[in-house]
This record gives C-alpha cells, sequence and structure tokens, in this order.
C-alpha cells in the first residue's frame, strides 16, 4: 500500500496562515453561529471545493462551512456501549442513555456530530480496567460492523467529507482491546529486549493493516513512557528504561502504524514511566528535575513526533518542575509551551481518559473547556457527552473559550482525518496471515533474554509446564510450542519450566523449578532460585513459540533485559 505521510511539519505554515484566516473571518460575524441540521450543509454560500490535495487547506475548507455545534463535535471522541451501530441490548440502551441520553452508537454520533469515537473492551492482565466501563469489540467481524455502521452515521454529518476517527488501545501485551482473530505481537517491552527497530516496524505495520481491515484508524499507541521505576500500571507497556532505545522502538512504531493509513498516538505525554502511582486511581507526581525530564522522559517522544506521529496523548500527572499543582492534561505550559513550542509538535494532542479520577475533579463540561483551553484538541472518554457538548458550546458562547481555540483544534483534527483519506479498506481474510505471523515471531525470537545459566542447549529430559495461577492457556500454549519443537511434556515428575506473569510477584516463584520464565517485566526473577532465569516480556503464543525454540536448542536467545534487575545482567548471552 502507498505510505501515509509522516512529515505533519510541512503543513504547518499552510494550517496556521488558514486558521489565522478562519479566525479573522469569524470575527467579523455579529454573534454564534446557528445550528446547520445534520446533513448537507443549509448555507445559501456554496461550499468551498479546495483545488489542492493538501490534507491543511481541505480541513480549513471544511471548517469554514461548520457551525458553532458542528466544531464542538470534532473535538469530542467519546466511548459507547454496545457491539452494533444501531441494534444494542437494552442494558447497553440503558448505558448510551446515561452517558449520552441516546440508545445507540449511531444516535450518538448524530447528535452531537462527534468527530469519533473509541472502541473499549477487557483484557486478562488490563492495568487500565478502571476506566473501561464496557466493552464492544469481540471478534474482527463484529468489529469491521460497527465501524462501518459508524461511519455511516458520521457521513450523513455536515463534517462527512472528512473520515470519521474511529480509536482503540492496541498496545499489544496487557492492554490489547481485540485478541481474537489478529495477529498478536509480542509486548512493548519484548521489542525493547529485541534492541531491532527494523523488526518493531514490520511487526507494527502488520498490526497497522489489520487495524485498516477492522475499520479502526486511530491506534493509542505507542507508549513513549521510559520505565524510570517499577510502575505496574506501564510496566511491560513501555519499550524499557533506556531513552535511546526506547526512541528508537517508538519511532519505529510509529512508521509502521502510519504505512498502513492508521494514526499513531505516542503516549503519555510528558512521561507516566516516571512514577510508580497509577492516574487511573490517583494524580501521580513527577518530582525529577527539569533537566531529568529532558534527559530521560521526552526523547521518545521527540522521537515519534520525528517519525511523523500525527498524535500525542497528553497524562494525567502533576510535573512538579514545570507545572507543579497542574495535571498535564489541563497544563499550557506543558502542552503548548513545551510539547508544541520546545518539542515542535505539530498535530493533534488528545487527552488521557476524562473519566479518570484526575479529570473528574471538574465537571465534565468543565473539564472539557479547560483542557481545550490547554492545548488539547481531541476530548476522549468524557464521563458525560452531553455535559461536555454543552459545556463547550456555552464557554465558547460566552467568550470563556476563544473562538481561535476551538477553530485551530478543529482544523487540527480535520486535518488528520483528511490525512488518512482515500485509502482502501484492507479485506479481513489478511488478518493473522502468514507474513503477519512472522513479523511477530521474528521479534518475540529476538526478545527471549537469559539472565542467569547457559546461553542456549536444549533442556534435560522430558519437560513439565507449571505457572502462577490463571494461566492455563499460556501453559497450554507453551506446551503445543515444545511438543511441536520435539520436547516431550509430562504432567508431573519432568524438569519444571514455571512461567510467572503480569502482577506476580515472590510468592508465585517454585523453588524447585529447573527454569523460571518472566512473561511482563522480569523484576521478579531477582527472588527465583531456578539455576536457569528466562524472560520473554509476554505470554503471546508467538513469544512461547520463541521460548519453546529456546528451550528446544533450537534457537540463541539474543534479548537484553530493557529494564534492570537486582543482582542479575541484562544477559548471560555476551553482547
Amino acid at each position: 500500500m502507498g505510505r501515509v505521510s509522516t512529515t505533519p511539519r510541512r503543513t504547518v505554515v499552510a494550517l496556521v496562515a488558514l486558521t489565522a484566516l478562519l479566525v479573522s473571518g469569524c470575527g467579523k460575524e455579529p454573534g454564534p453561529r446557528r445550528a446547520a441540521p445534520p446533513g448537507p450543509s443549509s448555507s445559501a454560500a456554496p461550499t468551498p471545493t479546495p483545488t489542492a490535495a493538501d490534507p491543511a487547506a481541505r480541513a480549513a475548507a471544511l471548517v469554514r462551512t461548520l457551525a458553532d455545534e458542528d466544531l464542538v463535535g470534532q473535538v469530542l471522541m467519546p466511548y459507547a456501549y454496545g457491539s452494533s451501530a444501531t441494534k444494542v441490548s437494552p442494558a447497553s440502551a440503558a448505558g448510551n442513555r446515561a452517558l449520552a441520553g441516546v440508545d445507540t452508537p449511531a444516535e450518538m454520533v448524530a447528535k452531537y456530530r462527534l468527530g469519533g469515537v473509541i472502541l473499549v473492551g477487557f483484557s486478562a492482565d488490563d492495568p487500565t480496567s478502571g476506566n473501561q466501563a464496557t466493552t464492544n469489540v469481540d471478534n474482527p467481524k463484529q468489529v469491521r460492523e460497527l465501524t462501518t455502521g459508524l461511519r455511516e452515521a458520521a457521513g450523513k454529518l455536515p463534517a462527512g467529507p472528512a473520515p470519521f476517527l474511529i480509536g482503540t488501545d492496541q498496545e499489544y501485551g496487557v492492554v490489547t482491546r481485540i485478541t481474537d482473530g489478529v495477529t498478536l505481537l509480542p509486548s512493548p517491552l519484548a521489542a525493547g529486549a529485541a534492541g531491532k527497530p527494523a523488526l518493531t516496524e514490520a511487526a507494527w505495520r502488520a498490526a497497522g493493516a489489520e487495524l485498516a481491515a477492522m475499520g479502526i484508524n486511530l491506534d493509542f499507541a505507542p507508549v513513549a513512557d521510559v520505565l524510570a521505576t517499577r510502575s505496574t500500571v506501564i510496566g511491560s507497556r513501555s519499550f524499557g528504561a533506556d531513552p535511546a532505545n526506547a526512541s528508537a522502538q517508538v519511532a519505529g512504531a510509529v512508521r509502521g502504524l502510519q504505512a498502513e493509513g492508521v494514526a499513531a498516538s505516542v503516549k503519555h505525554f510528558p512521561g507516566h514511566g516516571l512514577s510508580a502511582t497509577d492516574s487511573h486511581k490517583d494524580l501521580p507526581v513527577i518530582g525529577q528535575s527539569r533537566e531529568v525530564l529532558d534527559r530521560t522522559a521526552f526523547p521518545p517522544f521527540r522521537a515519534g513526533i520525528d517519525a511523523g506521529a500525527m498524535a500525542v496523548m497528553s497524562a494525567h500527572l502533576d510535573v512538579r518542575a514545570v507545572d507543579p499543582g497542574t495535571p498535564a492534561t489541563f497544563s499550557h505550559k506543558l502542552l503548548t509551551d513545551v510539547l508544541r513550542g520546545q518539542l515542535g509538535f505539530q498535530g493533534v494532542v488528545i487527552t488521557d481518559g476524562m473519566n479518570m479520577p484526575p479529570a473528574k475533579r471538574w465537571s465534565p463540561g468543565e473539564a472539557a473547556v479547560r483542557a481545550l483551553t490547554a492545548g488539547n484538541d481531541l476530548i476522549l472518554m468524557t464521563p458525560n457527552v452531553g455535559q461536555a457538548y454543552d459545556g463547550l458550546l456555552a464557554a465558547l458562547r460566552d467568550g470563556s473559550l476563544p473562538r481561535a481555540r476551538l477553530l485551530e483544534a478543529a482544523t487540527r483534527v480535520l486535518t488528520m482525518k483528511f490525512k488518512l483519506a482515500d485509502r482502501p479498506t484492507p479485506e479481513l481474510s489478511g488478518l493473522n496471515g502468514p507474513e503477519h505471523r512472522k513479523a511477530a515471531a521474528d521479534l518475540a525470537a529476538a526478545a527471549v533474554t537469559v539472565l542467569r545459566g547457559r546461553c542456549g542447549g536444549p533442556v534435560a529430559g522430558p519437560v513439565t509446564v507449571t505457572s502462577s495461577g490463571g494461566r492455563d492457556r499460556t501453559r497450554a500454549t507453551l506446551t503445543e510450542a515444545l511438543t511441536a519443537a520435539g520436547v516431550k511434556v509430562v504432567p508431573s515428575g519432568g524438569t519444571v519450566v514455571h512461567l510467572v506473569g503480569y502482577g506476580d510477584g515472590a510468592d508465585d516463584l517454585r523453588a524447585d523449578a529447573a527454569v523460571t520464565v518472566a512473561m511482563d517485566t522480569p523484576y521478579v526473577l531477582a527472588a527465583a532460585k531456578s539455576p536457569t532465569l528466562l524472560a520473554t516480556y509476554s505470554s503471546s503464543p508467538a513469544s512461547m513459540t520463541a521460548l519453546a525454540g529456546v528451550l528446544a536448542g533450537k534457537a540463541r536467545p539474543g534479548g537484553r533485559s530493557p529494564v534492570p534487575v537486582t543482582g542479575l545482567p541484562a544477559t548471560t548471552c555476551g553482547t
């Protein structure tokens, strides 16, 4: 497929000039514009048709035709209840009524003239589960039908010429919204252990193609947070503790996604990995100096921006060195002065979920206004769509939300949409195909790390696979992969290979295990007594197949731990 433009800075001058023209023109209006009914514009003036294919020009031309209600809708991206756009269960209808006063996702799109919708869901070991109020993803066919229905509803709106944004958190690893019928990449931390950006880019290009086939054009990934603390909320979602390595991986993931027409949103600016506190529960404090931020937290974001990332997600973090007491999501200093002014980002800034506690200190309307005024362009997952929408409209009309700021935000959102326009949707038949599985397998194989014991060589005798509780499916996957690799697996009495994963601690280790394998962050291995310690950083099928190859002596483990583990080297396999 053709490559999506990944050089947003080229359109900066045009976007600034066009936005200034829009602001100037709007300034001559005697008062707020009345709402145009959903559907084709009813204005007597002809709709301008841009002669250039430049996305910024197309966005600016469309913005000039939009009523206030449409402009406000373009900066909102809520979630919705239901697995279909138009047909939902009574429980989902009740959820939508509480959230937005409508029954279905399609009605929500139409009533509030939305710019986009985020698809939400649960995974087994999900540190973000606290703000996932529902799930509306099941399998690729269902997701494709849902996204088609949402686009049909959005196409009837005045902003319909611009592609509707449909996003999700497909990070791979512990935060993976769609898990059935797709290629599952190893976690970002596994990619950091592999240390091969070309493999990361190939794997994330496969991911982008599969998301595009399901009708998703915005991925809230990759995570650009440097894992400077033992954060359980970030953990294996990060590419690791080394800013340079993480930067290269972030850039590769951005290029891979956007090559397939899926916008990347690097997150969580300015760096959630600098605090172990979970922003889904409280407001983390980032106490490091500005010098540490510049040296540690910012480089992966800069790398993502330089790779052409179309979006950056702001975080609910109290960054004391820049704007003490103000969550970054609501900080003009961080989002406008630092992110745009110093890091040079010109794309769309998206809030983290506004249904998280640090954002709920204000009402949905006031929070939306504060976030937009600080420099965000898209308001994500408001806890009440109607209140956020009405609050933005009221602030626009009383002047507390400058019209110039709303126009700028809407123009940026529409510019990103037009960058994603005019691409055919891939067929679902390409999901989890041989090329995509190979990309995942290559990355997983390069990640396997030996932190104690011999570098390579088969395990002795038959193997018994054990694990901490609740990992039956992963044990079965490894058993199947070992058998395929020629290793005999027995229910008991064999050489014990013990698996630990997300959330496990010292109590989940097994003293008699000959081999202990960390399938998430490897910190727990510091307490393990096994003579051989391995890390895959992921429990994906590709990671279990790669582990089987190492245990069978058929593959050399070449990964290096991307985070320090007390008392252990990054690898015993040399450089």
